[in-house]
């Protein structure tokens, strides 16, 4: 039996290896359970508030129990972090003689194959590729992992890497000429021989419904599976059962099936010119519709003549090109893999231009460049629940956002683990003490044009007092783009020298870099700030939300799920909508409070808190910091370096 109260104390092993390193209570109670979890293999839903610690709380059970354990992450970034610094510092501190692999989807890994074929193409879209494409070469012939995260030379969103790195549907496999020297293949034997392996939730999934990545040889042999950030699942879990098929899918198989044929079939015209048709289909595709984003249902298509011309010529295209691969196939293995990728992508669009599936909603997301054609289960449930079923093993699911008012019901339902144990852990800050909530009144409703100009103006004297060091987030990316030019002009009328970062200028890490260095930027974001953004110390002190993060009602997907759940004589909104936004919430509001000796205060801009009735359950939700609707003391707040905390009182 672990001794888990000596080891997170403070004389303990992790008290001696860590910096600052305290007791916690919770930490101690959270890790029990995890432990208790894992001798049972049960199931356990675990949500830890901010401060508590819960990576320590599970990582030293789930690396003093033996077996071999999958922690999962929300992203690549958490995932690194897990990898090169907690794992390594609570090993080290306990002695633990595990082995850790760290496991990321083939795309992170440079492809030998497709990096010799680029080289020989040197044709790109654009003029550094080329440039990029010798930094890559180099980097490969001195690196042990491939991994492109470690070639700092080269952007990580830079368009050579789709040259250089393979997908599910390009890959060659055991019949790949580079296979024993592959670093996805390197990357998968350490991880089937480590203890500990870290993925993230993508990849996991991927494995789950795909057998492709190295989980689905990982699994069997798994006893235990740890889920941080676990309130991402649904999204992700919905994304990977569902099925779906792009335009830039099509695209990237016509120029694979081009420099595969220039490759091994140079004397074969027809191949190229059946490539070019496909391309040329796909583009016009996605130019069918002039948006630059959105989401529609299928069934709003119908009759759409464009649109059905369209497809119906892509799919032509792609069966034509289907046919000249066939012909060519047996001359490489190139050419048999984008054979057996056209024929994939054909199925998938039939599948979706025909029939009706009543488990299922079908979509188009629009991009900049690109068309996505979705078909996404209304429910995950019952397929994740078959998952958990079919093995005996340990499953941990924690995060700081699961439950609503206390209330695990509609996360576990919706993933299909009615019968887990859960439980809860407060933070361990004062919020009482070290924070306040400002939720104004008299502000337009929030879905009225003059909402977000309301918003601005109310939040400028607390931006004033704060000096700076404000995150305003906002629910939409066009109401962001509203709020930044005012917020724009509004320190231009009044001589502010606040520096002002918007989502969009740079990528999240850059600007978060420049928000902690600057000291007193205003940063305005929209769903890239609401969550994995940690900006500890006086950097942060005002935190504004401009309105309750509910889905937009015009969603396919939650169109087609209310429309399920009301058929079914329900309460969609209850049960539904507003915990989704509820969990929203609590992630945008964490961003505030981050350290035991952070203050700041937290404003939501939406008037339906005071005026509906389900107001009272989402302050329920939040941080127990005190209430007030008075800006007069929000203001007052960042004069006072020694609040007292009391008892919030009702709305």
């Amino acid at each position: 039996m672990l001794d888990l109260d000596a080891i997170y104390s403070g004389r303990g092993p992790l008290s001696r290896a860590v910096r600052g390193f305290r007791a916690r209570p919770f930490q101690v109670e959270m890790a029990r359970a995890v432990a208790e979890a894992i001798a049972a293999k049960s199931v356990l839903v675990a949500e830890a508030g901010t401060g508590t610690g819960k990576t320590f709380a599970y990582l030293v059970p789930a690396l003093l129990t033996g077996g071999k354990v999958i922690v999962s992450t929300g992203t690549k970034t958490l995932q690194d972090q897990l990898f090169d610094r907690d794992i390594p510092t609570v090993r080290s501190a306990l002695g633990a003689p595990v082995t850790v692999a760290l496991l990321k989807g083939r795309a992170n890994y440079v492809c030998h194959h497709h990096l010799e074929r680029a080289a020989q193409e040197a044709r790109f879209p654009a003029r550094e590729d080329a440039r990029h494409l010798v930094e890559i070469q180099r980097f490969t012939r001195g690196t042990p992992t491939g991994d492109k995260a470690d070639c700092a030379a080269v952007p990580e969103h830079a368009g050579i890497w789709s040259y250089v790195t393979s997908t599910r549907e390009n890959c060659l496999g055991s019949k790949c000429q580079h296979y024993d020297a592959c670093f996805v293949m390197k990357a998968r034997r350490e991880a089937l021989a480590a203890d500990v392996v870290v993925v993230n939730h993508h990849l996991f999934f991927a494995d789950l419904v795909l057998r492709d990545e190295g989980a689905a040889e990982l699994l069997p042999a798994c006893n235990t599976v740890i889920f941080d950030e676990a309130h991402q699942l649904p999204e992700t879990a919905g994304m990977f059962f569902g099925e779906s098929v792009s335009t830039s899918q099509l695209i990237e198989l016509a120029r694979d099936s081009r420099l595969e044929g220039a490759a091994a079939a140079k004397d074969y015209a027809p191949l190229p010119e059946t490539a070019r048709e496909l391309d040329q289909a796909a583009r016009d595709l996605r130019l069918v519709f002039p948006e630059d984003s959105g989401r529609m249902p299928a069934r709003s298509l119908s009759g759409n003549v464009r649109f059905e011309a369209g497809l119906a010529a892509a799919i032509s295209a792609l069966d034509g090109l289907a046919h000249e691969l066939k012909t060519q196939a047996e001359r490489s293995e190139g050419l048999t893999a984008c054979w057996q990728r056209a024929l994939s992508a054909a199925e998938r669009l039939e599948r979706w231009r025909s029939g009706v599936d009543e488990a299922r909603v079908k979509w188009v997301e629009i991009f900049g460049h690109a068309l996505r054609l979705n078909s996404t289960p209304l429910s995950i449930a019952e397929i994740f629940r078959r998952q958990i079923e079919d093995s005996s093993r340990a499953w941990i699911f924690t995060s700081a956002t699961l439950s609503v008012g206390g209330d695990f019901g509609y996360y576990c339902g919706q993933m299909g683990i009615a019968d887990a144990r859960t439980a809860r852990w407060d933070s361990p800050f004062d919020f009482a003490g070290q924070g306040l909530l400002y939720v104004p009144r008299g502000l337009p409703e929030p879905n009225t044009p003059e909402h977000t100009e309301a918003v601005i103006e109310a939040a400028l004297p607390l931006i004033e007092a704060a000096g700076g060091r404000t995150f305003l987030l906002f629910t939409s990316l066009r109401a962001m783009r509203v709020g930044r030019d005012r917020v724009e002009r509004a320190f231009a009328e009044r001589g502010w020298d606040f520096p002002l970062l918007a989502q969009g200028d740079g990528s999240r890490s850059d600007m978060l870099v420049r928000f902690r260095d600057l000291g007193n930027a205003v940063l305005v974001g929209s769903h890239s700030f609401w969550e994995g953004v940690d900006v500890r110390g006086q950097a942060l002190s005002l935190v504004v939300i401009d309105k309750l993060p509910f889905a937009p009602p015009d969603d396919p997907v939650l169109a087609a799920r209310i429309e399920a759940i009301s058929r079914e004589g329900r309460n969609a909104f209850l049960e539904y909508q507003l915990p989704e936004a509820v969990i929203t919430l609590k992630q945008g509001a964490g961003r505030l409070i981050r350290d035991e000796s952070d203050r700041g205060v937290l404003m939501i801009c939406d008037p339906r808190l005071l005026s509906r009735g389900y107001g009272k359950r989402v302050l329920a939700s939040l941080p127990p910091m005190r209430l007030t609707h008075d800006a007069g003391e929000a203001v007052a707040f960042f004069r006072n370096p020694r609040p007292t905390g009391r008892a919030r009182p009702s709305a």
